[in-house]
């Protein structure tokens, strides 16, 4: 009788490192996530922060070329600062388009979290 429950204490208390240990690897998942999800967050707000410069820049840019076509028209002398401002904008609306392109193409969200569970599905899959 004394074995038995001697059996059933060891069992509950694997059990319930078992369940210590799952809780903590859950916590540790979500507190991944939570950061994860705070960076994703920056990452969203800054690609709509350079894509709201990049169409600001380009409709800059289409002013100008407007402005530049008529004072061409109306004028010679003044052509060469409204030509230098409209390369100007056009230089940033490419480089922050450039750089949204960028962002985007090698954005993967929740990298770390998903790449942490595949590691935790082969642990378990080479356990089996």
């Amino acid at each position: 009788m004394a074995e038995s429950e001697s059996q059933k204490s060891g069992v509950f208390a694997a059990l319930m490192r078992l369940l210590r240990t799952i809780a903590a690897i859950l916590k540790n998942r979500l507190e991944l996530f939570q950061v994860e999800w705070q960076e994703e967050r920056w990452r969203l707000f800054e690609a709509l922060l350079l894509t709201g410069l990049v169409l600001i820049l380009a409709l800059m840019t289409l002013m100008v070329a407007t402005v530049t076509i008529v004072i061409i028209c109306v004028r010679n002398n003044q052509i060469g600062a409204v030509i230098l401002l409209g390369f100007l904008y056009l230089a940033g609306a490419v480089g922050c388009g450039w750089r949204l392109r960028n962002r985007l193409r090698g954005w993967v969200p929740f990298a770390a979290t998903l790449a942490e569970l595949k590691k935790d599905k082969a642990c378990l899959d080479n356990k089996r």
